[in-house]
């Protein structure tokens, strides 16, 4: 029973035991998601088989499709979802822009320019399936590269312009200068490194070797390990950088601690997987209508969560189980992405009046 002496311990206690609810059914949707990816696909793989594979008794075809293919893929989703989501709460905090992300202001672009650079700057005997963990290394390294210039760029910007629409247009504009750019280099570059390149940017998260899958899960790890440090300065930010410097936040520090997650984060996913779109935008939006919450302390967790939810769904999507055909994977999240930003424009004119 509610009452005066009570009411404030019932009121702190619901939303917690709400929060602990919410959180335990997305850690079962996410491990039914997951099970999902690996039994879904143009081979639909039964029970019963996975029990074989367990006690060594499983067909030589099934064993290699689901160690060698199904669990990598599954596990480099899960690494995407995790990396996006979470780069896309920390640029929507720190830009305080409910439509920043890094496909949208142009971060995914500059770290596919990092990319372009290595694939069709180089040989065909250089990039191929020949590099070996210090080639993985290089692509990272010029894919964050390529990040940072864009969100570096940004941030000076938006340091001296506060409207938000002229900022998101800015990005735009640099997303399309570095396709502008290159674009000149598809032109000049070999066959072969072009047919690489534009299988790339089409998104895909089952061409990972062992070694590249690696290096994206140390990355993102590390991403991740940033961002849960970072929730207290994420909650300071979220008040605006005067209050946060009022309660002694370090400003210089904690944006460039934040730019350097997301740097890591985007352009480590982008260099392996492709621009990956609107997963960054859409999945920090979902979370705090799913928590009612702007506390870092439970986005953060639930981005991680529904991040990983999204991109497995995304997944066995894009296989078209049943079927020999499969699709981009950057199609399925823009289609996922696009409603979820639509609504969320829609939402902020119908409450502001304006955009």
């Amino acid at each position: 029973m509610i009452t005066p002496d009570n009411i404030e311990e019932v009121t702190e206690f619901r939303p917690g035991k709400r929060f602990g609810t919410l959180f335990i059914l997305l850690s079962a949707v996410l491990l039914i998601t997951f099970i999902f990816d690996i039994f879904l696909g143009s081979v639909t793989i039964k029970p019963a088989e996975i029990l074989r594979i367990l006690t060594g008794n499983a067909d030589g075809n099934v064993e290699t499709i689901i160690l060698n293919f199904r669990i990598p893929k599954a596990f480099t989703a899960l690494a995407v979802g995790i990396a996006l989501s979470l780069s896309g709460l920390q640029m929507q905090t720190i830009f305080r822009n409910p439509m920043a992300g890094p496909y949208v202001l142009g971060v995914s672009s500059g770290a596919s320019f990092g990319v372009a650079l290595v694939i069709l700057g180089f040989s065909a005997s250089f990039f191929a399936g020949n590099l070996q963990n210090i080639g993985n290394w290089i692509i990272v390294l010029s894919a964050w590269a390529g990040a940072g210039i864009v969100m570096i760029l940004i941030m000076f910007i938006s340091s001296r312009i506060r409207d938000i629409m002229t900022i998101l247009i800015i990005g735009i504009m640099l997303a399309s200068g570095i396709s502008a750019v290159v674009s000149i280099m598809q032109y000049f570059s070999s066959e072969t490194m072009l047919k690489t390149y534009v299988i790339w940017t089409m998104g895909s998260l089952g061409n990972l070797s062992v070694g590249q899958l690696k290096v994206l899960a140390i990355t993102v790890t590390a991403g991740m390990i940033l961002s849960i440090a970072s929730v207290k300065i994420l909650n300071a930010l979220l008040l605006g950088e005067n209050y946060a410097a009022s309660i002694g936040l370090n400003i210089k520090f904690s944006r460039l601690l934040i730019f350097a997650c997301t740097c890591i984060m985007a352009g480590s996913v982008t260099a392996f997987c492709g621009p990956i779109g609107f997963i960054g935008i859409a999945v920090p939006h979902i979370v705090r209508n799913i928590f009612r919450s702007s506390d870092h302390k439970i986005l953060v967790p639930g981005t991680i969560l529904t991040g990983s939810i999204i991109m497995l769904i995304s997944d066995i999507i894009s296989q078209l189980p049943g079927t020999e055909r499969i699709l981009p994977v950057n199609s399925v999240t823009s289609l996922i992405g696009i409603p979820v930003v639509i609504w969320v424009i829609l939402r902020r004119k119908n409450e502001t009046g304006v955009f």
